[in-house]
């Protein structure tokens, strides 16, 4: 069972609203075995939205159409569903009659053009709506001989989600005969590029390919780092485990230390997990991230068990009278190290972490745009690392985050 989605509304084209609706269908519909391998967002157009209807249903065995449900004259979403099927739109009086009591019921008076929203393709049935007044719809439609389906549901989220569990899962699993589970592992990485992961991985992306279940992606994060996805179908999530976990044991095993945490883990909450299975508090010193480490930390729940705090180090004159870092230079190895000393001085933390370097434009002390140099001191050890980052200023300063953060999971680790 293949189900496409159309995602309707100007606003979506226009960035003014971000289309999460498709990604949770889409996340949803994996979860239950159901392969979407399209999803289109379309303007408030009849005809632009009846091709892209069209083109969906030529390829799909059902479409879900989410958003054009409301009362106003561009909420055309019925219109363009009972073109492609040939009919007219119907008032559904019962459905109505629901509409004027919830008005009704709230003491407000009811616009006429709400009863658009009791229209309905004739031969089309409804999902009742428990949550607003636009009602989902289920609306039979066949193409080219084959009987398919196209299901719509209001764009606000909560009354979507409502009707996606309720009207629309269930009716694709009675027609697909069948239930499958999709689950997936994501292992987090950073250190390699997406074609050095690639070629690490030949071997093992050769094998999956004759396999075929499961398969394997690559997701480029940015400054979050990449993600090597292993998904599964199974015929429910115990055996979709079964499959997966021998994949991502040989995963581990060719990847090693490049791997740093899976699924919705990050480098900072990694790192404070690390802390709490020493048992030390931890604190930073930043000169060229301006706080972007402490800010990254601080975005983890609970993270004030270990994390002491981070000392904005801009300027020279605070390295030097703050974290005592002997004058001259302070973007260099010599540096960052006393800043690492200094912070856990005035942090009163167990491991510290300094980052100081040039982001550009220009240089400083001699060195180049993308210098970074770190710190790290712990109770039994110190050290120091030099990186040579690229992109621009905001882009090296978010990559400094991450290499400073791995790097301090892989030294103590």
């Amino acid at each position: 069972m293949r189900c496409d989605v159309v995602a309707v509304g100007t606003e979506l084209l226009l960035g003014q609203i971000i289309d999460s609706n498709s990604a949770w269908i889409g996340g949803e519909l994996a979860a239950h075995g159901i392969d979407s391998l399209v999803q289109v967002k379309v303007g408030d157009n009849i005809d632009r939205i009846v091709l892209q209807l069209e083109r969906r249903l030529a390829e799909a065995d059902a479409v879900i159409m989410c958003g054009g449900l409301g009362p106003t004259h561009d909420d055309l979403t019925r219109e363009a569903i009972a073109r492609v099927m040939g009919v007219e739109l119907e008032l559904d009086e019962a459905l109505g009659d629901v509409i004027r009591d919830m008005f009704a019921s709230r003491g407000r008076r009811m616009p006429e053009n709400n009863l658009r929203q009791a229209m309905v393709p004739a031969g089309a049935s409804i999902i009742p709506q428990t949550r607003g007044t636009a009602p989902g719809l289920v609306c039979p439609v066949t193409v080219d001989g084959v009987e398919k389906v196209v299901f719509a549901v209001p764009g606000v989220p909560h009354e979507m989600h409502d009707m996606f569990h309720r009207g629309i899962i269930p009716e694709l699993q009675r027609r697909s005969g069948e239930r499958f589970t999709i689950a997936s592992r994501v292992l987090l990485t950073w250190g390699e590029s997406e074609s050095g992961l690639n070629e690490r991985l030949d071997d093992v992306i050769a094998e999956l390919d004759e396999a075929g279940n499961p398969t394997l992606a690559f997701l480029a994060s940015g400054w979050n780092g990449l993600k090597v996805r292993l998904t599964a179908k199974g015929a429910d999530a115990v055996e979709a485990a079964r499959i997966l976990d021998p994949w991502e044991e040989r995963l581990r095993a060719e990847l090693g230390d490049l791997v740093f945490g899976t699924g919705d883990e990050t480098i900072e909450s990694v790192v404070l997990d690390l802390m709490r299975q020493k048992g030390w508090s931890i604190g930073c010193a930043e000169s060229v991230t301006g706080g972007l480490v402490g800010g990254r930390i601080t975005a983890v729940s609970g993270c004030s068990d270990v994390f002491r705090g981070s000392i904005v180090s801009y300027a020279s004159e605070v390295k030097y009278d703050l974290l005592g870092v002997p004058e001259g230079p302070v973007v260099s190895e010599e540096s960052a190290l006393a800043m690492a000393h200094g912070a856990r001085r005035v942090l009163g933390c167990d491991v510290a972490l300094s980052l100081t370097g040039v982001a550009g434009p220009g240089t400083q002390d001699g060195q180049p745009a993308g210098t970074l140099f770190c710190g790290l001191v712990w109770p039994d050890g110190e050290a120091t690392q030099y990186f040579r980052l690229p992109g621009l200023r905001e882009q090296m300063r978010q990559f400094s985050v991450i290499n400073s953060l791995n790097w301090l999971r892989t030294t103590l680790t």
